[in-house]
């Protein structure tokens, strides 16, 4: 729910439609892939929108694999001109560590994380959860912020 809630937050707060969305997912979690994405499908047309939603699986905690997959991605999308946000809620720890890492340097526009004041009751949809307890973080923006 964290990846879904996290993309519906997104698509409401910001106007923002992505023409690809791209899943990583480690392996032990990959029978969650068809769910995730016919979600994103779901949203998405609702949204008038129907990016492209790819997916991949890496070995579980490895972060340098998924560092050298996610850093590859995104330099391939910025050079052919792609704004990036990358979604970290629902992450586990090596993967987002190895994302974290190895998009230091690449200029990505947006890295979202979808905070919760409480977790009780959370596994469900984004308007089912209060909206004062959710708070769509962009740390990237955050970052610029302590700069100025």
């Amino acid at each position: 729910m964290a990846l879904i809630n996290t993309y519906y937050s997104f698509l409401i707060e910001t106007g923002f439609s992505p023409d690809l969305i791209h899943i990583f997912t480690e392996e032990p979690y990959k029978e969650h892939l068809e769910k995730a994405r016919i979600a994103l499908e779901i949203l998405s047309n609702e949204h008038d929108s129907m990016p492209d939603i790819q997916q991949t699986v890496l070995p579980s905690s490895d972060f340098i694999e998924a560092g050298k997959h996610i850093s590859k991605l995104v330099t391939e999308l910025k050079a052919d001109g792609y704004k990036v946000a990358i979604d970290i809620t629902d992450g586990r720890k090596a993967l987002v560590a190895g994302t974290l890492l190895s998009i230091a340097n690449l200029n990505v526009d947006h890295v979202l994380y979808l905070s919760l004041d409480s977790l009780d009751d959370v596994s469900k949809p984004y308007m089912m959860i209060p909206l004062q307890i959710q708070h769509l973080r962009d740390f990237i923006e955050d970052a610029r912020k302590m700069q100025r």
